[in-house]
This record gives C-alpha cells, structure tokens and sequence, in this order.
C-alpha cells in the first residue's frame, strides 16, 4: 500500500463512516478523550476543522492562492474549543459536513501537484501535497481511537496497521533521543531503530498502539524503552 496512492481515497471514505457511527453514538462529548486535556468533544471538533483546513491547502494548490492550513496555531485551538462544547448531533454533522466537502477535493490532486509544500501555519512547512490524503486517513483513524469508545487500532487493516507502522518507526529513527530497538510483530514484521539492542513484540495492532499514543496493552520488551517526549 502507497501511501501516496489514489487508493486511499476509498479507505478515508470507508473510516469516515465508521467514526461518524461512533461519534452519534456518543452519549456525553464532554467525557474525556484519550488525548490529554481534550473531550470527545475536542476530538470530533478537531477532525472537523482538520477537514476545513486541508480542503484550504488543496484548493490553494490546484486553484491558488496558496493557503495555509490554519490562520495561527492560536486560532486553531481557539475553533477547537468553542466547537467543542456543542451536542453529539451537532457535532456529529460537523464532521459529517466537513469531510464530505474535502472529499469532494481530495480527488483533485495530481501527480502535477505531489511536490508542493504545505504550509501548516505561517512559516510552518512540513511535507508536501502528496501526504494530504494520507494525513487525512491518520486524522480520522487515530482520533477514532482516540475517542475511547470501542475503536482501536485492531480495528484497522491489516495493511493500514503495517502502513502506519512503517511510518512511525520512520519518525522514530530521525528523533535524537530515539531508543535503539528492534520491533517484532506476531503478524511477522521487523523494524530496527539504532542499534536495535532492545527487542518490543506486539501485534502490528499494539506496537502501532504504543508508537503512536504510548498504549502498553498487548506490548511485551525484557524493559520497555522510554519513547522520545510528545509522541
């Protein structure tokens, strides 16, 4: 699976309709998240104005103007937190209305397109329009875990698991403060960090789980190495 592929396109389509099952089905939105100091509510506002903010970036880059992502990082946390307090329902078809309108301009990127950076916030370049369907899939995937009520990471596919997978222990090699260790999946994968001195063993499920949010469940290492700060 590339993660540069058209072929996402259908799989960001399929996740939105499982988060949107999950998130009418919430009760309270106010219940915390797993995200520290966020609500179900931030989290669903978040992916809703996620949505906004690539559709702007993809409009800017086929169309023009360029467009940042988000005005300033304060303003984006700021539409995060008044977008939160609203009701499930609310909610609910904010996120819906929000990525029906990016998934009518996803498909408007090409490969003419794949080499323009992408401005986050002013002065905040990072990746290229390339990574804007696979930014999108993550957004909506791990948010859904993120939301703590009955989603995780064993939920995906098994090829998504190995995709994210691949993509982390990616990240992790370019950290200074990387640990040096070697990752073993039951599903049959390896990936060495360093040296790969310290061996973690999981499913792609659960070392997906512990890379990307430090989720221990399912995760068995001699001594489980300390991640570098702010994954």
């Amino acid at each position: 699976m590339d993660p540069h592929s058209p072929d996402l396109l259908p799989l960001v389509a399929a996740h939105t309709d499982r988060l949107l099952a999950t998130a009418r089905s919430l009760e309270d939105p106010t219940r915390p998240s797993l995200c520290e100091g966020w609500t179900q509510g931030h989290v669903l506002s978040h992916v809703a104005r996620n949505a906004d903010g690539l559709g702007r970036m993809t409009r800017g880059i086929v169309d023009g103007p360029r467009e940042t992502m988000y005005d300033s990082r304060e303003k984006r946390n700021a539409d995060i937190d008044d977008g939160a307090r609203r009701s499930v329902a609310d909610l609910a078809d904010d996120v819906e209305t929000s990525a029906a309108a990016l998934a009518a301009e996803l498909p408007r990127l090409g490969a003419e397109h794949a080499d323009q950076p992408l401005e986050r916030t002013p002065g905040d370049i990072r990746g290229t329009a390339a990574d804007i369907t696979m930014m999108r899939l993550r957004e909506i995937t791990w948010h859904h875990v993120d939301l703590d009520a009955g989603f995780g990471f064993a939920d995906l596919e098994p090829e998504l698991q190995r995709l994210f997978l691949e993509e982390e222990v990616v990240r992790l090699r370019g950290e200074a403060d990387a640990p040096d260790v070697t990752l073993r999946t039951t599903e049959g994968d390896e990936w060495s960090v360093g040296v790969g001195s310290t061996e973690v063993r999981g499913t792609r499920a659960a070392l997906l789980g512990w890379l990307a949010r430090g989720l221990t469940e399912g995760v068995a290492a001699d001594q489980l190495p300390t991640l570098p700060a702010g994954r």
